[in-house]
């Protein structure tokens, strides 16, 4: 793939927009390509640059803001982001639930499994992962914000 239409389609997910289901809760998304250089040293650095230019192989780091713009708590958030054509997530985080149906259904990737054209079912594979999701279990009070982040590398 090329980077030009990689970025474009990540692009569109750091547009400010407000989560459908809670009006009160804003989320923004930013995404970062995390680049490895040698300092004078010889120590390895890890350094964050903007996404502008992202790469085939090139680790991106996705990072969703969260905030209660309302005027009241908020209970059980489900912070949910659609996942870019080409990125490879990483899938460490327990906590991550993922869908491979546009967000139909939900769990870990083991224990999803998807239609084949024959009429059977398949296990589904990092690349069928259409959306990746996190629930905030405690109370959002007015005003709090948080912030979540995961990891891709650009197929």
């Amino acid at each position: 793939m090329k980077s030009g239409v990689w970025f474009v389609a990540l692009a569109c997910l750091g547009v400010p927009h407000i989560a459908q289901a809670r009006q009160d809760i804003r989320l923004e998304t930013q995404m970062f390509v995390e680049r490895t250089s040698t300092d004078i040293n010889g120590r390895e650095r890890r350094i964050l640059q903007s996404a502008d230019r992202a790469g085939s192989g090139d680790q991106v780091i996705l990072v969703v803001n969260w905030r209660n713009q309302g005027s009241r708590p908020v209970r059980n958030l489900a912070v949910t982001n659609a996942v870019p054509r080409g990125a490879q997530l990483d899938l460490s985080d327990p906590a991550m639930q993922v869908s491979v149906d546009g967000g139909a259904h939900w769990g870990r990737l083991t224990d999803l499994w998807l239609p084949t054209a024959l009429g059977g079912t398949r296990r589904a594979i990092p690349a069928d992962i259409t959306h990746v999701r996190w629930t905030v279990p405690q109370e959002i009070s007015p005003g709090e914000s948080g912030r979540l982040s995961y990891r891709a590398t650009v197929r």
